[in-house]
């Protein structure tokens, strides 16, 4: 119940939420740098946590219905109090995380522990006031939006207008508006009318960070799609269609499974556009639909062991990528609780582990390189050794600065830049 399912920092970054498969979400808030320690940032440390979702049983389909995370999207702060979307595969919730520090006392109708005076006893009109307390933090549901998807909710994005979030499953996309609840609207449906003509599903989507008319999807076909609601009201039809031809000679019985896209990101210039497959990040211009301009070869030493992926259903892992706050590096999972970044514009790129035994707080972390065959050297590990079980599959990264959070199963790790 504990394995972390999903992990985003709000737009300040000063928050971080984690949800978990137990439909718990937890929050961490970053304190403040402390005067006696100007040079040690401030650490994450726990600031509140609710449960968010619980398991549902589905008569009419004789379904279960987890409660686990999918995903969790930070809307801006407009005042004191936080908002946050949350989603399991059904159900979309909007969270409002608020302090209290004052409690109101002196009521004229109630005595101290709440309980109802007798009226007759009132002799006195009191005037209540209001006490300092103990900080609180509540989380309280502030809208649900339920029964507008038939399959599961893979992806959830919050419109740049503020207004508008759309939620995605494998056939559909809805988009709703922040205060009506009971109903949304269908933009892309990509349902056949014979569902045994089903050759692809929408695997995750994000609207554009700057124009609010402008989103992308992408397929289990390798496939992106740039839609535009000015054209009309249903998206079916695309305004730009992204895919890179594949080369006959890296053909496989596995070519189709691992080119899937499982992720999708816009950069926060609003340009490029990432996205994950099970090998490789490719980074795509918005102006150029033939092939992606940069392709990151995340961990290609595992293309001879897709036999034995295929077997254990590892090739059908979904990871994550995340752009760093200037668009400038990348970053995604792998096995073996290994992570990569890649820098755009020095084309080097780094294996980190994240592990209780290699990080300790404050220490730096070593490089690590995979050995594919030969000999291998002291500080390399060989394929045949990667732990399969251990994975990264998501992360995020702070919006301004070098900090990073990491997911490996049920332990969160937050990384950062080492201060001089």
């Amino acid at each position: 119940a504990d394995i972390i399912s999903t992990v985003e920092f709000n737009h300040t970054g000063e928050l971080l939420a984690t949800g978990d498969k137990g439909g718990r979400v937890v929050i961490f808030q970053r304190e403040q740098e402390s005067k006696n320690q100007p040079h040690r940032r401030g650490e994450y440390n726990v600031y509140s946590t609710f449960q968010s979702h619980e398991p549902e049983f589905d008569y009419l389909k004789s379904l279960e219905i987890e409660e686990k995370i999918n995903k969790i999207r930070w809307l801006p702060q407009q005042n004191a109090a936080y908002f946050l979307l949350s989603t399991n595969d059904k159900t979309v919730k909007l969270w409002k995380v608020s302090e209290r520090d004052k409690r109101p006392e002196g009521y004229n109708l109630k005595d101290e522990d709440g309980r109802l005076r007798d009226p007759s006893m009132i002799t006195v009109l009191r005037v209540p006031v209001l006490r300092p307390m103990d900080l609180m933090v509540e989380a309280t549901p502030r809208r649900v939006f339920a029964n507008a998807h038939t399959y599961h909710i893979n992806s959830i994005s919050v419109n740049s207008d503020y207004e508008t979030y759309m939620s995605a499953d494998d056939l559909r996309i809805n988009l709703w508006n922040f205060e009506i609840t009971n109903q949304s609207f269908n933009i892309v449906d990509i349902k056949p009318a014979n569902m045994e003509e089903l050759t692809e599903v929408i695997t995750a989507a994000e609207f554009h960070p700057h124009h609010c008319n402008t989103f992308v999807y992408s397929s289990s076909k390798g496939t992106i799609r740039l839609c535009d609601m000015r054209t009309s009201a249903l998206c079916d039809h695309h305004a730009k269609f992204f895919e890179e031809p594949e080369d006959p000679s890296n053909r496989s019985f596995f070519s189709e499974i691992i080119s899937s896209i499982s992720d999708v990101k816009f950069s926060h210039s609003g340009r490029y556009i990432m996205t994950r497959d099970y090998l490789t990040v490719k980074v795509w211009d918005l102006n150029m639909e033939n092939r992606p301009i940069e392709t990151y070869q995340v961990h290609d030493y595992l293309r001879s062991k897709l036999c034995s992926l295929y077997e254990n259903d590892c090739i059908f892992d979904k990871f994550e990528c995340v752009w760093n706050g200037s668009d400038s590096v990348i970053m995604t999972g792998s096995y073996n609780n290994f992570f990569r970044m890649f820098d755009r514009n020095t084309k080097r790129d780094v294996t980190l582990e994240a592990s209780r035994e290699n990080s300790k707080p404050r220490a730096i972390l070593k490089p690590r390189k995979v050995c594919v065959g030969g000999k291998r050297r002291k500080d390399e590990i060989s394929v045949d050794s990667l732990d399969f079980s251990k994975k990264i599959l998501h992360t995020a990264w702070h919006p301004s600065e070098n900090i990073i959070a990491v997911a490996a199963t049920n332990n969160l790790y937050i990384f950062q830049d080492k201060v001089n």
